[in-house]
């Protein structure tokens, strides 16, 4: 699973300070409604998650993942950025120039086998209808407080379940 943290976890109204602190300037907390998404995989323990957040970028894989509360931590196996990229890589398109649809894509041609995947964003720019079965889209201000959202994530939840243990 893929996961954003602004727009999901909290609002999407966060900022990176100079001394490298990160803040939310709106009503709430960092991570106020992560205690939804945990309950909601608690009945899927074989599902991991890829961060697929701005946040490793600019602090760090560690710092990001440290981030998150531990029973959401203990889940994270990677990032769509990894700090190589910040180097470049040969035929490579910056991480920042691509769509969120297409870091994740990026990330999943480099598995050795296709695995089946959902993501949680709020950022919906550039998914293709195909591939729209494994967004759960947010409002960037609402993110899992949402009803309708929270119901739709524990759908899909379960049928990625059923896909990785049929």
């Amino acid at each position: 699973m893929f996961l954003d943290f602004d727009g999901v976890l909290h609002p999407d109204a966060v900022y990176l300070r100079l001394n490298g602190q990160v803040e939310l300037r709106a009503e709430g907390a960092l991570f106020m409604w992560a205690d939804r998404l945990a309950e909601a995989l608690q009945p899927h323990p074989g599902v991991r998650i890829v961060l697929s957040t701005s946040w490793v970028r600019n602090i760090g894989f560690h710092r990001a993942r440290k981030a998150l509360p531990a029973d959401l931590a203990d889940r994270v196996v990677g990032a769509t950025w990894h700090s190589v990229m910040g180097k470049g890589w040969p035929d490579y398109i910056p991480w920042d120039n691509q769509t969120r649809f297409e870091q994740i894509a990026a990330y999943l041609s480099r598995l050795p086998a296709p695995v089946p995947w959902l993501a949680i964003d709020d950022d919906d720019r550039g998914w293709p209808d195909a591939q729209r079965s494994n967004l759960v889209h947010t409002d960037g201000m609402l993110g899992l407080s949402a009803a309708d959202v929270q119901a739709e994530l524990i759908s899909r939840l379960q049928r990625l379940n059923n896909a990785l243990h049929p």
